[in-house]
């Protein structure tokens, strides 16, 4: 009774080519995937530590300290979230407010260092995060959450209403900052940083600098392993691009470092796994690494840094210095706006630092040069501004934000007059 259904099954394999030493094949076993390697238990003290935070006030001017030479004033009060600036040649500033969604345009039109309320007015809103900007011929671009705007301007500042230029950027999750430049080379670069702390992102467009046709029809990962690089800025003088990156939390008072990369296409700059000058972040799980490999053997196939800073200084914009009002030896640095920490014992940050550059054009240094927004008082740690954008005025001068307090600063060289 069995016979004809072993022939109906043998006629069947026979229909598509398969003879009884196809039929005996053994399916091949699957390949073993590589167990992580093992790694030194390890441990870490850690802090929360926000300092107080206060308004600005006119007697508090005075704890700000600056090098000898240099002055330091404010040029608008009032301004609300007040986060990164775009300076025209004109002496008009654009400056974006995150927390508010907008655009305004502010210009000291009477030339008495002030910017009074009749001298500023909102020219662009409805623009969810909105935080880096710059301008492109004769159009300013603003980048949001997961947006790239567009708008026309016009000779006394306005702006048309906001157009999409690209969309369908990653979440913003931990870090909704972004931040947006044209390059020489006329793509137009942005960086998103990370949604989590210290772990791989499933989102490929994460902690990344990415790299938009001049049309912003598409666009490329152009670095990654970044885990918030949002200030970032070519060299006047040789065109690198460096940029300035936050590290993760949680792991200590002194790691990881504050970066400064030189970023270049098509590298991966270690995040979250290394840190520094490719050193393996040890509280990082090395299970997620890819091909389970050991961090020393991944790390080693990433971009280190050429300098570091304080951990948790939190650097949140770069600009390359352009004016000649300063002393020579300040042309073609960068400065650094470090927002200030909140998980380390001693707060770090809360200043505008110097990127000194040598002779050779290469970085040498980080310095501080506008320090004093934090201190110790009555026994706990307090802080009056938590510094944002940073810019080179016309007139030579530094500007930057306070966007706790709604604050534009402005630093110049005064040689001790």
């Amino acid at each position: 009774m069995q016979r004809p259904a072993q022939t109906a099954l043998t006629a069947a394999m026979l229909s598509l080519g398969l003879g009884p030493a196809a039929a005996q094949t053994p399916v091949p076993a699957p390949t073993a995937r590589p167990i992580a390697p093992a790694e030194p238990s390890v441990s870490a003290t850690v802090t929360r530590n926000e300092p107080t935070p206060l308004e600005y006030t006119a007697d508090k001017l005075a704890r700000l300290k600056v090098p000898a030479g240099f002055t330091l004033s404010t040029m608008a009060t009032g301004l609300g979230n007040a986060r990164m600036l775009h300076v025209m040649p004109d002496g008009g500033i654009y400056l974006s407010r995150r927390a508010q969604g907008d655009v305004w345009y502010l210009k000291d039109v009477n030339r008495d260092g002030q910017i009074s309320a009749g001298e500023r007015r909102q020219v662009a809103q409805n623009m969810k995060l909105a935080h880096g900007l710059d301008v492109r011929d004769g159009k300013l671009y603003v980048v949001g959450e997961k947006t790239v705007w567009v708008m026309d301007m016009s000779k006394d500042g306005g702006l048309s209403v906001p157009r999409v230029f690209a969309d369908g950027f990653p979440d913003a999750g931990q870090h909704p900052a972004r931040t947006l430049a044209w390059g020489p080379d006329g793509f137009l670069y942005a960086t998103f940083g990370s949604t989590n702390n210290d772990s791989p992102t499933q989102n490929p467009e994460e902690a990344t600098m990415l790299r938009l046709t001049p049309d912003g029809k598409t666009r490329e990962v152009y670095a990654r392993g970044l885990r918030h690089t949002i200030g970032f800025g070519w060299h006047p003088a040789t065109g690198v691009l460096y940029g300035a990156d936050q590290g993760s939390d949680w792991h200590g008072d002194n790691i990881p470092p504050e970066e400064i990369n030189v970023i270049e296409r098509g590298k991966n700059y270690g995040w979250p796994f290394c840190y520094g000058d490719r050193r393996p972040d040890p509280f990082v799980n090395v299970g997620s690494i890819p091909g389970k490999v050991t961090k020393a053997a991944y790390c080693a196939g990433t971009q280190g840094s050429v300098l570091n800073y304080t951990a948790h200084a939190a650097a949140i914009a770069m600009n390359f210095y352009s004016g000649t009002a300063f002393p020579a030896e300040y042309r073609n640095d960068a400065f650094v706006a470090y927002r200030g920490s909140w998980n380390r014992s001693e707060p770090s940050g809360y200043e505008i630092a110097r990127l000194v550059f040598g002779a050779d054009n290469k970085p040498e240094k980080i310095e501080p040069f506008v320090t004093g927004f934090v201190y110790q008082d009555e026994g706990g740690w307090k802080q009056f501004g938590r510094v944002a954008g940073v810019a080179t005025y016309t007139d030579g001068s530094l500007l930057f934000t306070d966007d706790q307090s709604g604050v534009l600063y402005r630093v110049r060289y005064t040689g001790g007059q």
